[in-house]
């Protein structure tokens, strides 16, 4: 059974920084793009990072310069650099992962910013 597992949320002041990682295990045949995802309580679900398989990386423009994901596809790990952090980067972070050609959701990590 394919599984992600994340790790690194937390409480921190803003300007702070974070790491956040999601490791996939089980049965795996293939990982296409993986991508950190986040919502905040009232908001739509958002694509925050992404990266595909040739290494291609895409940003929200709310994070563009603060926030830096990469993965270690020998480790079939994503990670997820986040620094200067806002009160408005407070939400949940989910991860995301294409194995196998389904899409798997790891079942969140609170990011909370104080000011």
């Amino acid at each position: 059974q394919v599984q992600l597992v994340e790790s690194g949320g937390g409480l921190v002041q803003a300007g702070g920084s974070l790491r956040l990682s999601c490791a996939v295990s089980g049965r795996i045949f293939m990982i296409n793009g993986m991508g950190w995802y986040r919502q905040a309580p009232g908001k739509q679900r958002e694509l925050v990072a992404g990266i595909g398989r040739s290494g291609s990386t895409n940003y929200a423009d709310s994070v563009k310069g603060r926030f830096t994901i990469s993965r270690d596809s020998a480790e079939n790990t994503v990670y997820l650099q986040l620094n200067s952090l806002k009160p408005e980067d407070t939400a949940v972070y989910y991860c995301n992962a294409e194995v196998n050609a389904v899409h798997y959701w790891g079942q969140g990590t609170q990011v909370t910013v104080s000011s």
